[in-house]
């Protein structure tokens, strides 16, 4: 029987394989020689101190022969002429969902508001040199969702809402590194998860799915209380008795549809506040407590951080950081200023940035005006219209150097940014509300004392990071997980409330697609 033992080594030692094997033969107590093979199962990086250790777990065959530990081999089969299932978007919540309808021999039909990836490249790229917002297709909006253009990270703590081996072993089958597999806080990278996505959807129709572009869903056909199908591009009807709703957390005709049909909805508390941006150099010393060109530092990724903080009562932490990325524009429409991160698989921009945010619930929305369902999603709009008013339209992005915006002070002038549309100095305390810019400034100074160097004038501040989660939750039963008033609508991942990122989203497509097919499975439901 194979044997899965534990090491921890050097940076330098964990990157040779001759070295990992002597180690596990000593710590075997067997010769070198009678390993045939082993595979690292897990890997971590513990740099609390100096003597910094790489946390290996590694299964060993002495003598026996090679069995992948992550073998997969997926139920994929000809469904073209079975029951369907309606998917509105086709992010990872949706894909999933397809690939679980397929496994359980239902036809996926997926309708996709945006473009392909292909075909979306071209819209962010009109975004980034022009500062120009197609609505439809964005970086929300398109094959993939809002995870197509990111960091692409895959890390969870979701571990009891679904099977994330499994998730992880779909993207690993699509073409993902077997990297994701192993690493403790896995990530693809922003420039290979489109080929990997464009396999999911190819796979999908393969099996006889339909993935539907430029395909936005207008109006949901209820009759009886039952979903009985929907209307896309205010004309076509699809027609269907299972519809699972994963249109994102940035879908906000979706919110306003439901609202206006009376179907239950509720605003959500979220967090919002701003991008930061250091050198990743620096970032890299002050975690490593090493220059990672050299030495030690040479065997190690692009290094990452969290911090989290309480200020007057309100939760400040850092979000979906992005160690050798850029800051990207994020916004789904025209008169709003919207920004995010993302990083090549290799990580290696000479930048590191991440959304350091604050959180806001219903009594800083009704401060406002803002009440009802959607008050959480109107707070939002109004932060992201001060940013655009502040930048001067085009995307361009209201900036601060870091303690410049802890002092209340308008930088006369702004550090190298990776933002591609452009920034321009602006005053984060008269662009975010009050109770967001007295807490994010308070907690950024409290970081500089957790992380030497991180509360400095080098850095800087890029406003508005404002999409971290939806504004809206879209109730459900927590057994059936369909909607609390409407038979056969299955409110899905971020977009309702229910999902943080693409694993915790592609889990909760797989359940809600398991959850459609049972309902469809019971005859007396229709």
């Amino acid at each position: 029987m194979p044997q899965i033992i534990d090491l921890k080594l050097s940076p330098k030692d964990a990157a040779d394989d001759n070295r990992i094997k002597y180690y596990a033969a000593s710590a075997l107590h067997i010769p070198q020689g009678r390993i045939n093979a082993f595979q690292i199962i897990r890997r971590s990086i513990d740099a609390r101190s100096r003597n910094i250790v790489v946390n290996l777990q590694v299964k060993v065959f002495a003598e026996e022969p090679f069995e992948d530990h992550f073998l997969f081999e997926p139920r994929l089969q000809q469904v073209s002429h079975r029951p369907p299932v309606l998917i509105a978007g086709a992010g990872p919540a949706g894909l999933f969902a397809a690939l679980r309808c397929i496994e359980e021999g239902y036809c996926p039909i997926i309708v996709e508001r945006g473009k392909d990836v292909r075909s979306r490249r071209r819209d962010l790229a009109r975004m980034n040199k022009e500062g120009m917002v197609n609505p439809e297709s964005n970086y929300c909006f398109g094959e993939g969702g809002a995870g197509t253009y990111s960091d692409g990270k895959l890390y969870t703590r979701s571990n009891k809402r679904g099977n994330i081996r499994k998730c992880l072993q779909w993207f690993r089958h699509f073409g993902a590194p077997e990297d994701i597999l192993i690493e403790a806080h896995p990530h693809i990278g922003t420039n290979k998860l489109p080929g990997i996505i464009t396999a999911m959807r190819d796979a999908i129709r393969a099996c006889g799915g339909q993935v539907l572009f430029d395909t936005r869903m207008t109006d949901i056909i209820i009759e009886d209380g039952a979903v009985k199908g929907i209307v896309v591009n205010h004309a076509e009807r699809i027609m269907a008795g299972a519809l699972i709703l994963a249109t994102g957390h940035s879908a906000r005709d979706i919110f306003r549809l439901l609202h206006d049909r009376n179907i239950a909805i509720e605003a959500k508390p979220f967090a919002l506040g701003v991008r930061i941006e250091h050198s990743q150099d620096f970032i890299d010393s002050a975690q490593y407590k090493c220059d990672i060109r050299k030495g030690r530092g040479a065997w190690l990724p692009p290094a990452s951080y969290s911090l989290v903080s309480q200020e007057s009562g309100r939760g400040v932490f850092s979000f979906c950081m992005c160690p050798g990325g850029i800051i990207a524009p994020a916004s789904t429409d025209e008169g709003e200023l919207v920004v995010n991160g993302w990083s090549p698989s290799k990580r290696d921009n000479p930048y590191a940035n991440s959304g350091m945010v604050v959180t806001v619930d219903e009594k800083d929305f009704a401060k406002y005006g803002f009440t009802g369902p959607l008050a959480a999603m109107q707070y939002q709009q109004m932060v992201e219209r001060n940013a655009w008013n502040a930048g001067g339209g085009r995307l361009v992005a209201p900036a601060q150097r870091v303690v410049d915006f802890t002092s209340r002070k308008l930088s006369a002038d702004l550090p190298v940014c990776s933002y591609l549309p452009g920034i321009t100095p602006g005053l984060m305390h008269e662009i975010l509300p009050s109770e967001v810019a007295s807490s994010l400034a308070a907690g950024i100074v409290s970081f500089g004392q957790k992380m030497k160097g991180y509360h400095t004038n080098e850095a800087i501040v890029v406003a508005t990071e404002s999409r971290t989660s939806s504004p809206v939750r879209i109730p459900r039963d927590k057994d059936t997980l369909m909607h609390i008033q409407v038979k056969g609508l299955f409110p899905c991942a971020e977009g309702a409330g229910y999902a943080g990122g693409i694993i915790s989203a592609a889990m909760d497509g797989d359940n809600c697609a398991k959850a459609g097919i049972d309902y469809l499975s019971r005859p007396q439901d229709f």
